[in-house]
């Protein structure tokens, strides 16, 4: 009698594919300065080998944001010191008891390697991953500021010969004493306070709202910087809770307060057709 010993898998069951990443490819993580009103980053591909990688999907995987679907994509990388795949990334899992420590990230991807049919690989990305910690501190800040109260421009905007005059606004959210700081401009817009002492605006502890006049004026005239204008709009505002460490707000106008201080700064720098 002859016994045949097997595996306690089914009979017959092709072994799964490994998930290990293709020898000579790795993957490293960036951002450009267009990635970040989009909340995204770049993976940056480096393939050592002359076997092209196909990618169908990318996904960043870690307990520091939350984890979106695979982005798609449609790219074959041949030998390349490096080439991006933008994919966009989860808000930050952020704590009311303080900034966290950023925790280990991978790359999960659908490749096909040469004539090799499709797999899902994870590739490792070295820990701590700099870009990673930066968001995850940037996001965190705000989301302790925030805790306490919304920032955000004011509704109504008025020009002023060269200038555009509105305000920020602090609205009540949660418990604490919120004082702003600064307002820092943008890489197209200068903000000017009309109160030039440090704080510029309080939120007391009792209060439900409070506003600062500011205004605004272009920071730069040529042609060229309206057409790429990619964070024209990020205005970093820099606030404290109850006499904390000052931590940063980037506040944004709505997309139709934007294309009005475009057309005000196109027509202040005589660019307007």
């Amino acid at each position: 009698m002859v016994v045949v010993l097997t595996g306690c898998g089914s009979p017959g069951r092709p072994a799964e594919p490994s998930s290990r990443p293709p020898y000579g490819v790795s993957v490293s993580l960036a951002q450009w300065r267009s990635d970040e009103p989009a909340h995204a980053i770049e993976v940056a591909v480096r393939n050592t080998t002359d076997t092209p990688v196909h990618f169908t999907d990318v996904q960043l995987i870690s307990p520091s944001f939350k984890t979106l679907p695979p982005e798609s994509k449609d790219s074959t990388i041949g030998r390349t010191e490096r080439t991006d795949l933008r994919i966009p990334f989860g808000e930050a899992n952020c704590s009311p008891r303080g900034l966290p420590e950023v925790r280990p990230a991978t790359v999960a991807a659908r490749v096909r390697v040469g004539s090799e049919p499709p797999r899902r690989v994870v590739f490792p990305v070295p820990h701590p991953d700099p870009l990673l910690a930066r968001l995850l501190r940037d996001e965190c800040s705000a989301f302790l500021v925030k805790q306490a109260a919304d920032i955000a421009f004011g509704p109504d905007w008025k020009r002023d010969g060269d200038l555009m005059r509105g305000t920020l606004v602090l609205t009540r959210r949660g418990a604490g004493r919120v004082a702003v700081g600064s307002v820092d401009g943008t890489t197209h817009y200068i903000v000017t306070p009309a109160r030039r002492a440090r704080p510029l605006v309080v939120l007391e502890a009792g209060a439900a709202r409070a506003e600062a006049p500011i205004a605004l004026s272009p920071g730069r005239c040529d042609p060229h910087a309206f057409a790429e204008a990619k964070k024209a709009f990020l205005f970093p505002v820099r606030a404290s809770v109850d006499g904390g460490e000052e931590r940063v707000v980037i506040v944004q106008p709505p997309a139709e307060r934007q294309k009005e201080l475009i057309d005000y700064a196109l027509e202040v720098c005589g660019l307007k057709k």
